[in-house]
């Protein structure tokens, strides 16, 4: 049984969320940057949040203000729903960028979950801290979905709706190329512009590519796959906002991608591949296409099954 003033640390990674054609419903850990969360179980009820640290972009403008925090609001759930009689003090190591559409903020409420659960006397399922994963989360994004929460919690590629999760079947095979360029775009501002409707037509055709998408991922069908891989909806509208998307797309789709588009809200890019080899051949001509529009960028290669959120050696 864990004790007062025992302290625990957990990461979690950074994700794909969207994955184009899953608006709000799919996602996918990536093997890359990383959250870190140090608990603290503490005599007083409450959480508070001692020090956020790291060297990712925007570090700084996180709140230490706990309703403001996505880790902390996690955690001050995760104790109301239990009603503990004991608290949480919580150091953040940001490893994932702010705005940079790669999951940071579900990234911080997660690693601070798994983190802080290990330290209760009766540690609970993952799929129990998935409310409170989600609680956390909509601080940021100002909404409630599971899309970027989901795959950190279960790893890999899961399908997230408001009550449950499920992990869906990833070949090994599958790998991603991630580009953050030196970008920032707010998650709010990324969903102001799909506020007007869209017409049933293309909301159909939009259903027959997530349809498609799902049959090739359970059949392990990369012809499937790239078919369904086309969002109709969301990459449109929000392309706009990100310099040099349309060039880092087309090089993906010349480097042989079964489909590419926006990382979360963006700005960051994603695609997927039927190999290692091609993602890693793709990965550098990814990066031109920013670096072409004047913005420096980062590029990770990782399976499509991703980690999940884990406790770190010495928890």
């Amino acid at each position: 049984m864990k004790a007062r003033g025992d302290i625990v640390r957990a990461f979690a990674p950074a994700g794909v969320g969207n994955i184009g054609v899953g608006f709000d419903l799919l996602g996918h850990s990536i093997d890359g940057p990383r959250d870190i969360a140090s608990v603290r179980r503490i005599e007083q009820p409450g959480v508070r949040i001692a020090t956020i640290t790291g060297d990712a972009t925007g570090t700084d403008s996180i709140p230490l203000a706990v309703e403001r925090n996505t880790a902390g609001q996690a955690l001050a759930s995760l104790r109301g729903a239990l009603d503990l009689d004991f608290g949480f003090e919580l150091a953040l190591e940001k490893g994932i960028p702010v705005g940079a559409g790669l999951g940071g903020s579900a990234a911080s409420c997660v690693a601070a979950l798994v983190a802080a659960n290990a330290l209760l006397d009766n540690p609970l399922p993952r799929e129990a801290l998935y409310p409170f994963a989600i609680d956390g989360e909509a601080v940021s994004s100002h909404s409630r979905q599971g899309d970027n929460v989901a795959p950190m919690l279960l790893g890999g590629v899961v399908m997230a709706t408001a009550q449950r999760m499920i992990r869906l079947a990833a070949p090994d095979w599958l790998h991603c190329v991630v580009v953050h360029p030196d970008q920032v775009l707010e998650t709010r501002r990324a969903r102001e512009v799909l506020a007007e409707p869209y017409p049933l037509p293309l909301v159909v055709q939009q259903s027959a590519h997530l349809a498609l998408f799902l049959t090739g991922l359970q059949r392990g069908e990369a012809a499937l796959i790239r078919e369904g891989l086309q969002d109709l909806l969301v990459e449109p509208r929000r392309a706009p906002l990100i310099p040099g998307f349309a060039a880092v797309k087309a090089a993906a789709l010349d480097c042989g991608a079964l489909g590419a588009s926006i990382s979360g809200a963006g700005p960051s890019v994603f695609a997927w591949f039927a190999s290692k080899t091609e993602a890693e051949v793709a990965a550098p001509a990814m990066r031109a296409g920013f670096v072409d529009a004047g913005f420096d960028a980062r590029t990770y290669v990782s399976p499509v099954a991703g980690p999940r959120a884990d406790l770190m050696a010495g928890a």
